[in-house]
């Protein structure tokens, strides 16, 4: 069996973090939400993974290489084009477009073939699943969850009848248009059989094109639900709540790194904390190398990356902190992500940081890169 990681999208929903990141490299509990879909595609013994990319593509190759770390081979197909002057383009092709190139190029996917996109954590029981799709005889499975109404905009619609096979499929419709609010999970079993429906050279999308082609002319597709976690990145807020529940262990199998020093605070190398006149109330993760001075407060769930400083007198409540931000005396963030020079609040409001917000960098710059965030307003 293969895999095939969907990576090629530009994310726009999650800006700002995906300015400088590709949508599966954002990190959760500091790893790519990517590096979780790889080990568990290998826990299943999926030893064989394509990755389509386009946006940021080399941060994606860079990070996960040929995959040897994880114990699998992973591939990669770009999707664009370089240019006379010798750029790098990105183009992407499409959900479905994207894997369409990669089996006309070496026809990688000549056996049952798992498609995952790249920005969710699942622990879905990938056996169960594709027995199911056995015993059936589908050509394609797409594995659903059912959602709140007021959220069936977000995800692509499924529409079942009582044995499971899809009759249709609608790309996020209004709630009064929806038929269903059973959401596709971006988790698919695909039969080589259905690449071949998809067009060549051609951007086509899974949900909105190849999926209802195939409930058109009445194919054996089938959806499959389960209990199973499913936490979807789709928009920064989102992850805001993800970071949020996983701080709280409420995330099966997903453990703070770093070393516990307090009830619910844990740190990880090199980081210096002046608890004179400080709280910190858990759960906390301080990353390697912050600093903390006297006469913080720091209320969890808070993750504060590395390279951090969190001047005297500030505040940080129920925050996300990237690496390299320095918060200045007497700051207040209250339930905001902070990346770069941006800071998003949790209704999903982004700030671009003005020169009138920091002051000079000066010393932090003997801290942290030149990327580094300083804050100096008084409430965000």
């Amino acid at each position: 069996m293969k895999a095939m990681i969907l990576a090629a999208g530009k994310g726009t929903r999650v800006r700002p973090l995906t300015y400088d990141l590709p949508k599966p490299m954002i990190p959760i509990l500091g790893k790519p939400v990517m590096a979780y879909l790889v080990e568990y595609l290998a826990s299943y013994g999926v030893k064989d993974i394509m990755v389509n990319v386009s946006y940021l593509h080399h941060k994606i190759e860079e990070y996960f290489g040929d995959g040897k770390q994880f114990g699998v081979q992973i591939g990669y197909s770009f999707e664009g084009y370089v240019n006379e002057s010798g750029e790098v383009v990105p183009e992407p092709l499409g959900s479905a477009g994207g894997i369409k190139k990669i089996q006309e190029f070496a026809h990688f996917f000549d056996d049952t073939t798992i498609v995952i996109c790249g920005d969710a954590l699942i622990d879905l029981d990938l056996i169960s699943a594709l027995f199911e799709h056995k015993r059936k005889g589908a050509l394609a499975s797409v594995i659903t969850k059912e959602v709140p109404w007021d959220k069936v905009d977000s995800y692509g619609v499924v529409v079942m009848d009582k044995d499971g096979r899809v009759q249709s499929f609608q790309e996020k419709p209004k709630q009064e248009e929806a038929l269903s609010n059973f959401a596709s999970t971006g988790i698919y079993i695909f039969e080589p059989e259905v690449i071949d429906l998809i067009p060549a050279d051609t951007v086509f999308d899974i949900g909105s094109e190849l999926f209802p082609l195939m409930a058109q002319k009445g194919l054996p597709f089938y959806a499959q639900q389960g209990f199973f976690n499913w936490i979807d990145i789709g928009s920064v807020t989102d992850f805001w709540s993800v970071s949020q529940s996983v701080l709280q262990g409420e995330v099966a199998q997903m453990e703070i790194p770093g070393q516990q020093i307090a009830e619910g605070v844990w740190v990880g190398l090199n980081t210096s904390i002046d608890w004179e006149g400080s709280t910190i109330e858990g759960p906390v993760y301080i990353g390697s190398g912050c600093r903390i001075e006297a006469g913080c407060k720091i209320v969890g769930p808070t993750w504060i990356g590395h390279g951090s400083h969190i001047c005297s007198g500030a505040q940080v409540v129920r925050s996300v902190l990237f690496e390299y931000t320095r918060i200045l005396c007497d700051a207040q963030l209250d339930e905001v992500i902070v990346f770069k020079e941006y800071s998003v609040n949790r209704a999903g409001d982004m700030r671009r940081l003005q020169e009138s917000d920091t002051h000079e960098w000066g010393d932090a710059r003997d801290r942290a890169p030149e990327s580094a965030n300083e804050l100096a307003m008084s409430e965000l």
